[in-house]
């Protein structure tokens, strides 16, 4: 790792404030130095902007959606709410009125009006909802597109919720910790962190599934309805799915760019 005299300085005016903690500036350098020789998982999936299509022509029964839905709360410890009103969800069932406002068509097939889509964070390629989080908690990775959600920064004013048009997003107004053991076995999963009352959270295309090199819960749970991939790699899957067939996302006059595709 290469830093000039004017970062070393920086980094060590910095330290002086801390010196009464112990903190010395050859920590903190240490500490830098160690941070960029970690190295990535040779077997995680990389992507420059990962996305998903939804083929809604292979859900046929409720199954079908539950095993997705069910996949991606087990996985990422959502609780389970009693009260809808408290509900939180991460990806989930929508009718086509809510799912496609602005839309309908009194010629529209009826079997499409009342079919439920699967309904998720489209990880947009302009985000509102990072542009108006006064923490940062809400970012996009640069690396692959994700909009990401950092509960710990998060101080639960809900303008990422307000700045959603796809209304992605839920809030933890109470204590979702006792709510989180009602899916099943191997339920809460250790592997991830649990949340507090007053935070945001959402999807998060299973950013950590990726760097183990696994697909995200609901599309290996999906049976081939959930096709994941990078949308700036024409020979992935996903491209050949959109290049082959017609395609729609949901508002895509908002100009947020959603990297969630459907297929009927």
């Amino acid at each position: 790792m290469s830093m000039n005299r004017r970062e070393f300085i920086k980094i060590a005016g910095f330290s002086s404030l801390l010196g009464i903690g112990g903190v010395t500036a050859a920590t903190v350098v240490k500490s830098r130095v160690e941070a960029s020789q970690i190295s990535r998982n040779p077997e995680a999936l990389v992507g420059k902007r990962w996305g998903m299509v939804v083929d809604m022509s292979k859900f046929k029964t409720e199954e079908d959606y539950q095993r997705c839905i069910d996949a991606c709360h087990k996985a990422h410890n959502v609780p389970l709410m009693d009260n809808p009103k408290r509900e939180v969800k991460w990806i989930w069932k929508e009718t086509y009125e809510h799912a496609f406002p602005g839309n309908e068509d009194e010629y529209l097939s009826p079997e499409i009006k009342e079919l439920p889509f699967l309904i998720l964070c489209n990880h947009c390629d302009n985000p509102p909802c990072v542009r108006v989080c006064p923490t940062k908690a809400t970012f996009k990775r640069e690396s692959d597109g994700i909009v990401m959600m950092d509960m710990h920064r998060c101080i639960g004013c809900r303008f990422c919720m307000a700045a959603c048009p796809f209304g992605a997003r839920s809030f933890n107004f109470i204590d979702p910790r006792p709510f989180i053991n009602k899916v099943g076995e191997n339920y809460p999963n250790p592997e991830f962190p649990t949340r507090t009352k007053g935070v945001v959270e959402k999807c998060t295309f299973c950013y950590e599934r990726l760097a183990k090199g696994q697909m995200p819960a609901c599309v290996e749970a999906s049976e081939g309805a959930l096709i994941f991939g990078d949308l700036e790699d024409p020979t992935s899957e996903v491209r050949k799915v959109l290049t082959e067939r017609y395609s729609f996302r949901r508002r895509p006059e908002l100009g947020t760019g959603p990297s969630v595709y459907y297929v009927l």
